[in-house]
């Protein structure tokens, strides 16, 4: 059967928002997935030529392939961190980190950047590593074409009330609640 609607004189097209505004985006919950969203929004972003910062707090001692392949597209990441919570005894320890990562944070802000990444950065305001009202002040001032990304479980919710876009991961299934460690390619 054959389309009864006459041939459109003129395809359509995408509309282009070429007006660039700024977003917090927030992905948090207890499932899979907050960081992997994260570096695919990077990974889009570098390639629409954007400049890509990603700080990643608390499970900096271990290695990730999306960290690897977006180093190699020569985006800096940096790594405020030496391992999970229950790796690093030391809240203390933690606060340092915390407090270290947010201070390069500001200062990537300050040489210029489209997308920052603040990967386990609700982690970090979540367990009291860094104040919430520090991260929403940097919120607050940051360049208005800034988009800003923060990953982690334990999102607080005045961070959740200042986001344009929240996305909470839940956990349905893991491998791991079989005993199946984490694999590479799928976990890191």
């Amino acid at each position: 059967m054959s389309d009864p609607r006459p041939p459109d004189p003129k395809p359509r097209r995408m509309v282009q928002n070429k007006e660039r505004v700024g977003l917090v985006l927030v992905h948090t919950g207890d499932g899979k997935g907050k960081s992997t969203s994260a570096f695919g929004l990077a990974l889009r972003a570098v390639g629409h030529g954007m400049r890509v910062h990603v700080i990643q707090f608390i499970k900096g001692s271990r290695d990730y392939g999306e960290l690897d392949t977006l180093a190699k597209l020569g985006v800096t990441v940096e790594r405020a961190g030496e391992g999970f919570t229950w790796e690093v005894r030391s809240d203390e320890r933690q606060r340092e980190l915390a407090a270290w990562g947010l201070a390069r944070a500001q200062e990537a802000i300050a040489r210029g950047l489209d997308v920052l990444v603040l990967d386990e950065v609700n982690i970090v305001l979540g367990k009291g590593f860094l104040p919430v009202e520090t991260l929403l002040e940097l919120l607050k001032t940051r360049p208005p074409e800034l988009h800003v990304v923060c990953t982690g479980r334990y999102a607080p919710d005045a961070l959740i009330e200042a986001a344009d876009l929240v996305t909470r991961h839940e956990l349905v299934k893991h491998p791991f609640q079989r005993g199946v460690r984490a694999q590479p390619g799928v976990e890191f």
